[in-house]
């Protein structure tokens, strides 16, 4: 991974950064990302594989995913509806991002939350 440096201006760096943030910033939305980094999963299996999430949240953390381009959702013609979301090329590009947290995390064991809720 090639790290690019931060732009010169101060400004501009921290533009980017809000900027980059806000997108990503939600109680559930890199959990989201990183499951379907995972594979292709339908609203359900969000719903279980995310413990304490409520329905409306997810629903709305995943149609802001899909306003800022980082998840596609596919709904089928069946009944019951059939709907999977998938991450699109621009979120893979944040898998670099995830391997660093998780690297980040083993290297500060003392850091790690034990029990989110």
């Amino acid at each position: 991974m090639t790290i690019k440096p931060l732009p010169n201006d101060p400004e501009i760096a921290r533009f980017a950064l809000r900027a980059s943030i806000a997108v990503l910033t939600g109680k559930w939305k890199l959990e989201i990302l990183w499951l379907l980094n995972q594979r292709i999963h339908r609203f359900g299996e969000l719903r279980q594989s995310i413990p304490g999430v409520k329905e409306h949240m997810l629903t709305s953390q995943l149609r802001e995913l899909q306003a800022n381009g980082l998840v596609t959702r596919k709904v089928f013609a069946e009944v019951p509806p059939k709907v999977e979301y998938a991450i699109t090329n621009k979120a893979r590009d944040l898998r670099p991002v995830f391997d660093a947290i998780f690297e980040w995390s083993k290297k500060h064991p003392g850091s790690n939350v034990s029990n989110i809720t």
